[in-house]
């Protein structure tokens, strides 16, 4: 397993494209795998509970309640603008879910 310390430069410069090579291979193995059955989209939100719920009692809204939808807000379940940044980070287009009481 010492082969490597007999190497030259020149041999490793020509290593450098298989390198890159099995890099491409791999990132589009695991793009292929994310997309066929999906990546987490809980990226830090209580990922030591098997389940992330949570119950809002109707008369504790108010007028107005803006949920989360991304998975970023620091103030999960509710909203906190997080998916602005998100959205030009990745080309999402995800947005609040806003519940306001209808007027009569």
């Amino acid at each position: 397993m010492d082969f490597y310390k007999n190497l030259t430069v020149s041999d490793w410069a020509s290593l450098i494209p298989f390198g890159i090579a099995c890099a491409a291979v791999g990132f589009g193995v695991k793009t292929a795998v994310d997309k066929k059955i999906g990546a987490p989209v809980n990226p830090d939100i209580r990922k030591g509970e098997s389940k992330v719920v949570d119950s809002v009692d109707i008369e504790d809204l108010g007028n107005k309640a803006v949920f989360c939808r991304c998975w970023r807000s620091s103030k999960f379940p509710y909203c906190d603008g997080t998916h602005n940044g998100h959205n030009l980070a990745c080309g999402d287009n995800v947005g609040p879910l806003i519940i306001s009481k209808k007027d009569k």
